[in-house]
């Protein structure tokens, strides 16, 4: 039955094709950068509350949205507790500043409505509540992380993205990274005649930075620590009052960047006493590493093999850091990737920029939407599976 269902699903995709691929096309061509998706987050909503979607606007950012379609019904389990499940779909819609669309979040509104409309229409008959949420700022800020942080998201059993790649494939394991701005504040002094005089933040920032060098022997293998003078101070003949640092400190642990946080933190507390300085620290929102669901990743792999997806490949074992490995740190999830580039493409590039309208991009925004609704036909239509998802995800974050 299955498999009739996905064929329906399909169907009522690409009934919308056109209006889908001409959204994106739009999209593409407002090349909003982040947090100022205006225009973008209108064309998205207003598609979705035409279709009969309850939507809220402005939820946590200004550019992001809810958008809620519930077929929850009566069921209901003997503690009266509503059992239906609750599935997501996210969707990223900034540019790239300067660039514009050259990461393919242009295609992701679309995608995720194709397959939100497709669930709607064909599976009236099962109970569940779908929720698309628009999530804007993802190259800068990390606009989950801020929604996630305003309780946004945690409703949801599932959560599915899709994204633009030169492949079609999953991944697994993302870093969490951490990164902080820290002034060093001395005392200003001239270097020639009163050097005793002066406290140098340029050295509390030097011996920061040779800490961390001593502190790469000392931690494990896949901890990435980074760092950068914004701000030296000024000229070599004035002992600098001021100076400004940057570190970034990465690991495919949330829990174990934590402990490798503390221990920076350490660091910059000896380098302001051994230089008689004091310091401010900025600290930017955290991002954290996913919860890898494979049970999940296998599911999109196979609908993206009965779909007949473009260019399936082996999951990404590693990549970088994304606020999508905030919410998959709490909910069970994945991103669905669909090949639409060169194979050597790198995001980023003027090759994913020129390949944001192609026929290829319009084929991968379909791909991108059947294989999402299949995934959730699957979810819906198998008793046990979502429990079983659930169960694999808790399991693997008690270990993390």
């Amino acid at each position: 039955m299955s498999q009739d269902l996905k064929k329906l699903l399909g169907e009522v995709i690409e009934m919308h094709r056109a209006e889908l691929c001409k959204m994106a096309d739009l999209i593409y061509d407002f090349a909003e950068k982040s947090a100022e998706e205006y225009k973008s987050m209108e064309l998205l909503t207003d598609y979705l509350q035409n279709e009969g979607f309850t939507v809220e606007r402005g939820i946590a950012l200004d550019t992001a949205f809810r958008a809620t379609w519930d077929n929850c019904r009566a069921a209901v389990d003997d503690e009266g507790k509503n059992t239906a499940p609750v599935l997501g779909i996210l969707v990223e819609y900034d540019a790239l500043e300067d660039i514009g669309h050259a990461c393919g979040h242009h295609m992701q509104g679309p995608a995720g409505i194709g397959a939100a409309i497709a669930i709607k229409e064909v599976m009236k008959d099962y109970p569940f509540k779908l929720v698309i949420y628009g999530t804007p700022a993802e190259e800068t800020l990390g606009g989950k992380i801020v929604m996630l942080d305003a309780g946004y998201m945690k409703e949801l059993d599932l959560a599915l993205m899709s994204h633009g790649s030169p492949n079609t494939s999953v991944d697994e394991k993302c870093m969490a990274l951490e990164n902080f701005v820290v002034t060093f504040h001395g005392v200003k002094s001239h270097a020639a005649i009163s050097p005793d005089e002066g406290r140098s933040a340029l050295d509390a920032a030097l011996l920061s930075f040779h800490a961390i060098e001593m502190l790469r022997e000392h931690v494990k293998d896949d901890t990435r620590m980074h760092y950068t003078i914004r701000n030296a101070g000024g000229p070599p003949n004035v002992v600098p009052d001021l100076t400004v640092a940057e570190y970034t400190l990465r690991s495919y642990s949330t829990s174990y960047l934590n402990t490798v946080v503390e221990r920076f933190y350490n660091i910059l507390k000896g380098a302001a006493l051994m230089t008689d300085t004091t310091y401010d620290i900025q600290r930017d929102l955290p991002f954290k590493s996913k919860i890898v669901c494979h049970s999940v990743n296998d599911l999109l792999m196979k609908n993206a093999a009965y779909e007949k997806a473009p260019s399936i490949a082996a999951p990404r074992k590693k990549t970088g850091s994304t606020d999508f490995g905030n919410v998959l740190y709490e909910i069970p999830g994945s991103c669905i990737r669909i090949a639409f580039t060169k194979p050597d493409a790198q995001p980023h590039s003027q090759e994913y920029l020129e390949a944001g309208k192609t026929d290829k991009a319009h084929d991968a925004i379909c791909y991108a939407a059947k294989i999402m609704a299949d995934t959730f036909c699957d979810v819906i239509t198998t008793p046990g599976l979502l429990t079983q998802i659930k169960e694999e995800f808790y399991a693997a974050k008690q270990k993390e």
